[in-house]
């Protein structure tokens, strides 16, 4: 048995500031009250620890990341620069220090944020010439690479685009290096592969950054590979964060005809959702709109999956017990996936089917017509609220007042709809602080744009966001009724914070960081 007192207990529940003392065993809470009334069920060598009045939150859970990715990321140069010269600069100095030939592999350029936009192919092969450059952007919706990769992947000027993707060309044709979409496949198909092994190691190491910024719990959109990885910590005994692990598209029909159901899994690690795209991303502005890109007036956008074709695999999914996750950013790739989903409704109503967990990740805008139907059909937005103060000057740029209805989390809520929040790492740092910050304050540490944030009327209340990451995760990964609370008979995963987060100035939520983690009643992290 483990007692925790002398804290200052969130629940969350009506009694939640009340309580100051926990009781745990075999990683259950199975008390909760005064430190008089826990400390009276203390047993024989019970292991009782004096928080000093510190918070107690329960254990944050990011319902949107990369796990593989971003595991892989912390190896991979920090392209996430204010100049391209800048970027270019850590390619060379990385490329000096590499074998000769091998691959040099970065992430988290923003061609938006450089005064001359997009790089190109042969500024990328000056840096680091005799080694094929491969650099994701931060949307991870396009991909730079140089001219020895291109050779690699056999890209010429004569190379078709793919479906539901593009070259970037100049006056003559020639490929720039600029990959959108479907096309950074021609590269990312010739990287060297990363073992099972390999990716199991830099998960494992990866969890440690997670349990630092209050992280007990992840719902992972990544592939088969991570799948394979996470099963293999699971199996040893490594893997200490619960994985909500998505299936990916193209495997539903594998997935549906072994059986697999969403929720099945051991105590780290189960299967969620499938997932699917609709479109790409605002920032190469392949978002699907109703209206074009201001600036860009024959540019609506990439729709890649219209509303007939997901209801056609969503039947195969809800058959099989399997909810859905459906990118979508642009305001019409939302609204193809309601449709969708009004008609997965009422197929699963028909067939006597139960009402899956169904989810759209991203909703970063939504059309007026829009606005109630997440509620109506009880599907829940996953979204990621550092999206918003990351994207919104290049919202506002390319979308202009349709934004009154980007990152919509007030009008949401205020519909009754289901948030479940997360970050979209590696695209953002998993941090839930910085996006606790975002969706309460909507500005940037700078405090750019403004006191008031940007769209104010769409920021949300701090106890709305921690349920954000905290029950309305749970309940988009069907453990509501062992993840979320700090009530007995749950999970007793937790976080310890040095201050009171809602008796905090309002630019001190940044900065916050847990003083240690628990997880399943044991301590996996602890600052000192």
């Amino acid at each position: 048995m483990r007692i925790l007192h002398h804290a200052r207990i969130y629940t969350p529940e009506p009694a939640g500031p009340a309580v100051t003392a926990l009781a745990i065993d075999r990683g259950l809470i199975i008390a909760m009250g005064s430190d008089d009334e826990v400390l009276a069920l203390r047993q024989h060598g019970a292991e009782v620890e004096d928080l000093g009045g510190r918070t107690v939150w329960p254990g944050l859970i990011d319902a949107h990341l990369h796990l593989q990715h971003y595991a892989a990321s912390l190896q991979l140069v920090d392209c996430e620069t204010a100049t391209k010269e800048e970027c270019l600069r850590r390619v060379a100095e990385r490329a000096r220090s590499a074998k000769p030939g091998d691959w040099i592999l970065g992430h988290g350029w923003n061609q938006n944020l450089w005064p001359e936009g997009f790089g190109d192919a042969d500024e990328l092969e000056a840096a680091a010439p005799g080694h094929p450059v491969y650099l994701t952007a931060k949307s991870l919706h396009a991909a730079w690479a140089n001219r020895t990769a291109m050779q690699l992947a056999g890209i010429t000027a004569a190379t078709p685009d793919p479906e539901d993707g593009s070259l970037l060309r100049d006056a003559s044709g020639r490929p720039t290096g600029i990959l959108l979409e479907e096309a950074m496949q021609l590269v990312a198909g010739h990287l060297p592969a990363a073992s099972a092994d390999e990716i199991s190691r830099q998960i494992e190491q990866a969890q440690a950054n997670l349990w630092q910024v209050g992280l007990t719990g992840v719902h992972d959109l990544d592939r088969r590979d991570c799948f394979i990885a996470l099963q293999q910590l699971d199996r040893e005994g490594k893997l200490r964060l619960r994985v909500v692990k998505g299936i990916p598209a193209e495997d539903l029909e594998h997935a549906a005809a072994l059986g697999l159901r969403s929720g099945f899994g051991s105590d780290f690690l189960h299967i969620g959702p499938v997932k699917f795209f609709a479109d790409g991303a605002l920032g190469p502005q392949t978002a699907a709109m109703f209206q074009p890109y201001n600036g860009s007036p024959d540019n609506t956008g990439v729709l890649m999956l219209d509303s007939e074709h997901l209801f056609e695999a969503g039947q195969t999914a809800v058959r099989g017990g399997l909810s859905l996750a459906v990118h979508a950013i642009g305001d019409r790739a939302v609204h193809e996936v309601i449709e969708a989903y009004a008609q997965l409704r009422a197929f699963e109503q028909s067939e006597g089917l139960p009402a899956l967990r169904h989810r759209i990740e991203h909703v970063q805008l939504l059309h007026p017509q829009d606005v109630s139907r997440l509620a109506q059909l009880d599907v829940i937005a996953s979204m990621q609220p550092i999206h918003a103060t990351s994207d919104m000057f290049t919202a506002d740029r390319y979308w202009g007042e349709r934004s009154a209805l980007a990152y919509a989390f007030r009008t949401l809520l205020d519909q009754g709809t289901r948030l479940a929040f997360g970050s979209d790492a590696p695209v953002e740092p998993p941090n839930p602080f910085l996006g606790m910050h975002a969706s309460v304050h909507r500005r940037l540490p700078s405090g750019e744009p403004g006191e008031d944030g940007w769209r104010p009327e769409q920021r949300i209340r701090l106890a709305e966001a921690l349920a954000a990451y905290t029950t309305g995760a749970a309940y988009a990964g069907g453990l509501e009724d062992r993840l979320g609370r700090l009530v007995p008979g749950y999970k007793a995963d937790l976080i310890v914070l040095p201050e009171d987060p809602f008796q905090l100035p309002p630019d001190r939520l940044y900065d916050l960081r847990p003083e240690a983690t628990m997880v399943a009643g044991e301590w996996v992290w602890r600052s000192r």
